[in-house]
């Protein structure tokens, strides 16, 4: 199951630590941006999931590695990737790529369904399956 979106965005002054490089915690921050701009293409935006649904779609795991550093105003291109879909969950890959294409680092989150009012794990809906598959 291979799923693909790309994304494109530069690194902000505000992403970067004092030695001008990105901040860990932004490649995750910046893999949340390619999952949102995801949804908005596939036609269910986050905003609706967070204020129309009776469902959430939490991240209950996240890891990152970094593989060359990123400075103020590099573009970047992150390609998406859906790498698994189960019952109640899915996973998604992070590929970041730099200027010239070189793979300058990759990220994974997993998402779960769970009902917004209860907290409880639910069957993945039927609508967040349609766009992943």
């Amino acid at each position: 199951m291979k799923k693909n979106f790309s994304y494109e965005t530069s690194i902000k002054f505000h992403e970067t630590d004092a030695a001008g490089r990105l901040f860990f915690a932004h490649q995750l921050k910046l893999a949340h941006d390619a999952y949102e701009a995801f949804l908005q293409t596939s036609g269910l935006p986050l905003a609706i999931i967070v204020q129309d649904r009776p469902y959430d779609l939490p991240i209950v795991h996240a890891e990152s590695d970094y593989l060359a550093p990123l400075f103020v105003g590099d573009k970047i291109r992150i390609e998406l990737t859906v790498e698994r879909i189960g019952n109640s969950s899915f996973t998604l890959g992070y590929d970041f790529r730099g200027q010239n294409g070189q793979s300058v680092g990759r990220a994974k989150t997993v998402h779960v369904a769970v009902n917004s009012k209860t907290g409880e794990k639910m069957a993945l809906p039927e609508e967040v399956r349609r766009i992943l598959e």
